[in-house]
C-alpha cells in the first residue's frame, strides 16, 4: 500500500474529465445540504462544510437508476455515466436527491464498465440515504487530526468527510470487496486524497494503524465486533447499526472508551439504520406476503388494548431481539407484522376507543408475543436505550431496568434459528 500523500483540499484537487464539477452540480449540492439542514439532520459544522464541497459525481461517476416497479421480476436497471452527457440531468437529479444510491450489479467491477441496462440479479454496494449518513457522521464528532476508520467503504462518503476534516493521513478505510476498494481509491485520488484503503473483513479492523480515535460500520452487524473495541483508542468513539436480519427496526450502538481504558456502551432505538451486508441472512416481505396479510382471512379477536406507538422505538427493537424473525410492512395503514421464515402475520385494526381488533394466521403467536414483549418493556421503565455490558469471555448483552423489572438479550454472533434467544 503507497504511502499517503498530504491532504489536498476538495475544493482545489484536480478532477478527472469524468468527475468534473459544473455549476449545476454546485447549485443541486447547495440544495440538498440546505435539505439536511431544513430537516434536522445536519447543523453547520464540519460535516456540512464537506458535504458542501464534495462533488459526489466524483466519487459514483456512474450509477444505477432501476427502471422496473418495486415488485416486477427480473428487475431491471441502467447505467449511468456522468461523462456522458445525455445521461448528465439524471444522474445529476440521483445523486442529490439524498436517497440511496446504487453503484454495482451482482458483485462486478466498477472500473472500466459500459453504460446500458442490466437484468435481473441485486445491487451489491450502494451508498446511504444522506439523512442518516448526515446525523452518523455529526455523530461520530470528527476533528483534524484525528485518526478515522471507516468500515464498509461503498462509495467513499464517509471516507471523504473524513479526509476533508481528520485530513487523509489519518483515514483507514477497508471493505471485503476489491472491486470497492479499488474504485474508492482511484475516485478519492480524483479528488487529492490517498487515505490506506485496505480490501479484508471489516469487522477484524486493521491493526496496522490502530488505535482509532473515531469508527463508523456502515453496514449492521448482529453485535459489536469484539476486535474493533480493542483497536478504539482511549477516549474514543465507535457507531454501528446493531439488527438481526429484519430490517424493521434497527439500533445504533454508540461505544467509547475512557481515558483509562474502560469500555462504555448504548444501544439506542432509531428509525433508520444500516442493512445488512451482502451475503448475510436478511429477511423481507414479498408481494405476494404483503397481499395475503392485508386481505386474507384468519382469526380476528377484538378487545385487545393497543400496542406501543411506532414512535416508542425502544419497544420494537427490544421484540426485534427477544422474539426475531418478524418484518413490519410500513407501507400499510395500520400494523402488520409477518414472520417469512414460517408464513405467520397479524394485522391490526383500532377501534377508536384505545382498543383494537386483530386477525392472526399461521403457527406462530405475533400478537402473544407483541403483547408479552410491550408489558416487560414497560416494566422496566419504558426504555428507548440500553446499555451494552461487555463481558470477559467475550458476551455482549443490551440491558434495561433493573432487578425483577430488569429487560435484557444477549447480542450473539449469529442470530438463532427457533426460540427464545435468552
Amino acid at each position: 500500500m503507497p504511502e499517503p500523500a498530504p491532504p489536498a483540499s476538495l475544493t482545489t484537487a484536480p478532477l478527472t474529465a469524468a468527475a468534473v464539477d459544473d455549476a449545476d452540480a454546485a447549485t443541486a449540492r447547495a440544495a440538498m445540504v440546505a435539505r439536511l439542514h431544513a430537516a434536522g439532520h445536519l447543523s453547520p459544522g464540519p460535516v456540512s462544510e464537506a458535504l458542501l464541497a464534495l462533488p459526489r459525481q466524483a466519487l459514483m461517476p456512474q450509477a444505477y437508476v432501476r427502471r422496473s416497479s418495486p415488485d416486477e421480476t427480473p428487475p431491471r436497471w441502467d447505467l449511468l455515466d456522468w461523462s456522458v452527457p445525455e445521461d448528465r440531468d439524471e444522474l445529476l437529479r440521483v445523486l442529490y436527491s439524498g436517497d440511496s444510491v446504487a453503484v454495482q450489479h451482482d458483485g462486478e467491477p466498477l472500473l472500466g464498465r459500459s453504460r446500458g441496462t442490466r437484468t435481473g440479479g441485486a445491487m451489491t454496494s450502494m451508498s446511504s440515504v444522506m439523512g442518516m449518513t448526515a446525523e452518523l457522521l455529526q455523530e461520530l464528532d470528527l476533528e483534524p487530526g484525528q485518526r478515522v476508520l471507516d468500515i464498509g467503504t461503498g462509495t467513499a462518503v464517509t471516507a471523504a468527510v473524513a479526509c476533508f476534516v481528520s485530513s487523509d493521513a489519518r483515514v483507514v478505510t477497508i471493505d471485503i470487496d476489491y472491486h470497492v476498494t479499488s474504485a474508492a481509491a482511484a475516485h478519492l485520488a480524483d479528488l487529492g486524497y490517498r487515505p490506506t484503503v485496505v480490501t479484508g473483513d471489516g469487522e477484524a479492523g486493521w491493526l496496522d494503524r490502530a488505535p482509532y480515535d473515531r469508527m463508523l460500520i456502515s453496514f449492521a452487524v448482529p453485535r459489536v465486533p469484539r476486535a474493533l473495541v480493542e483497536q478504539l483508542a482511549p477516549q474514543g468513539l465507535l457507531l454501528a447499526t446493531v439488527g438481526t436480519s429484519s430490517p424493521s427496526w434497527p439500533g445504533l450502538a454508540v461505544i467509547t472508551k475512557t481515558a483509562q481504558g474502560r469500555v462504555e456502551g448504548e444501544l439506542r432505538a432509531v428509525e433508520f439504520g444500516h442493512r445488512a451486508g451482502w451475503g448475510r441472512d436478511r429477511l423481507f416481505l414479498s408481494a405476494a406476503f404483503r397481499a395475503q396479510m392485508a386481505t386474507a382471512e384468519g382469526v380476528t379477536v377484538r378487545g385487545h388494548r393497543l400496542p406501543p406507538p411506532p414512535e416508542a422505538r425502544g419497544f420494537w427493537l427490544a421484540l426485534d431481539h427477544l422474539r426475531p424473525g418478524l418484518v413490519r410492512n410500513f407501507g400499510a395503514e395500520h400494523l402488520q407484522i409477518g414472520a417469512p421464515e414460517c408464513g405467520s402475520w397479524v394485522r391490526m385494526s383500532p377501534n377508536g376507543d384505545g382498543m383494537c381488533s386483530v386477525t392472526a394466521f399461521g403457527p406462530r403467536a405475533i400478537w402473544h408475543e407483541i403483547e408479552q414483549i410491550a408489558a416487560r418493556w414497560q416494566a422496566a421503565g419504558e426504555p428507548d436505550a440500553y446499555r451494552i455490558e461487555f463481558y470477559a469471555d467475550g458476551k455482549q448483552w443490551a440491558v434495561a431496568g433493573f432487578g425483577r423489572n430488569k429487560l435484557c438479550w444477549p447480542l450473539h454472533d449469529q442470530r438463532p434459528l427457533k426460540g427464545d434467544p435468552r
